[in-house]
């Protein structure tokens, strides 16, 4: 360290010592991180292509002067963005306490206060929203967009739009929220989609299909007379109510609560436990069974009823060749005809 020695430069020119303290003076007020932008540089072996601003931004990152080629290509910007930060690579953090516990996550893109505030060490989290994937600590491929989208997710590869989520979730899409009470996505209706199955909903807003394949199905039986039910009941004409459509287009169908009376299996009820609709594709196997065995009934009888015609053809047959033997009989007996010669 080299020390000014003022004595020895008191009798030196004022000019010449201004000239001394101006470069100081700059360099003092160039150290603070939270009153300017910095960028490491070329030869900056800690801060490889970092950039931050904001008090306390990247600041163990900058700190970490031991450690050489570590955390680079960060983007920091607000109070604490990346704080923690050691050996995270390619992360952007935008607002205050972004991605504030990552010391190792790479490739997470963070804007909005509080945004993956949690995370350490996961990878490749987009979070655009004010807390934003907050609870996030090690989960990777995380997209959440909007106010709190995704703050309580943990796992990976889950995309949260207007909806916070839930801990176990993963691999899961979440869009909205109970504030939303109707979805319209374009492209579905009018495209052809062959070969395609049939899509459901469950009372928590789950989309899903229903499997018929025998690898997912457990007790397996003859449905024999448990489809009788359907036999009982009762196919109506209605409209529904014009707040609904208001067009009231004539509907044809069920009323869940008088199918509920013949077979509660067969209604499907709303998040509160109401009943809400008919399980039709229940009802329409039901009927398939109930089909089949009427069907097989048809066929058993259209079987009897060839083998007793056969039987009676066959005694038809019989009879004929019996009365051609009488018959030839009776013509034999005949006495022969005489011939009377009148004079």
């Amino acid at each position: 360290m080299t020390t000014l020695h003022l004595k020895k430069s008191i009798g030196r020119s004022p000019l010449r010592l201004a000239l001394l303290l101006i470069p100081l003076t700059f360099a003092c007020f160039g150290l603070s991180p939270s009153t300017q932008a910095q960028e490491g540089g070329a030869g900056d072996q800690v801060n490889l292509n970092n950039t931050f601003e904001g008090k306390n931004a990247l600041i163990t990152l900058q700190n970490n002067k031991n450690n050489i080629n570590v955390g680079g290509e960060n983007t920091a910007v607000g109070i604490r963005a990346l704080a923690a930060d050691l050996s995270g690579k390619k992360n952007t953090a935008i607002g205050a306490f972004t991605l504030d516990a990552n010391s190792s996550g790479q490739g997470n893109t963070a804007t909005g206060d509080l945004a993956l505030t949690n995370n350490v060490r996961g990878d490749f989290n987009t979070a655009v929203g004010t807390g934003a994937l907050a609870s996030n600590d090690s989960g990777d491929k995380n997209i959440a967009l909007g106010n709190d989208a995704g703050r309580s997710i943990k796992l990976s590869n889950n995309i949260d739009i207007g909806n916070v989520g839930f801990a176990n979730d993963s691999g899961t899409i979440r869009i909205g929220d109970k504030d939303q009470t109707k979805t319209f996505i374009a492209g579905i209706h009018g495209a052809m989609a062959p070969n395609a199955v049939m899509v459901v909903v469950n009372s928590s807003g789950q989309l899903g299909t229903l499997p018929s394949s025998s690898r997912f199905k457990d007790d397996i039986h003859s449905m024999d007379k448990a489809s009788e039910a359907i036999l009982a009941l009762k196919p109506v004409t209605f409209r529904y109510k014009k707040e609904l459509d208001p067009k009231g287009l004539p509907q044809f169908g069920l009323v869940a609560e008088e199918v509920q009376k013949v077979n509660p299996d067969l209604v499907a009820r709303d998040g509160k436990g109401e009943i809400y609709s008919v399980r039709y594709e229940a009802v329409n196997a039901m009927l398939l069974n109930e089909f089949l065995k009427e069907h097989r009934k048809v066929e058993q009888l259209t079987k009897d009823f060839q083998s007793k015609l056969a039987e009676q053809q066959k005694q038809i047959e019989a009879l004929t060749t019996g009365l051609q033997k009488v018959s030839a009989q009776v013509e034999a007996s005949k006495p022969a005809p005489q011939v009377v010669n009148n004079p």
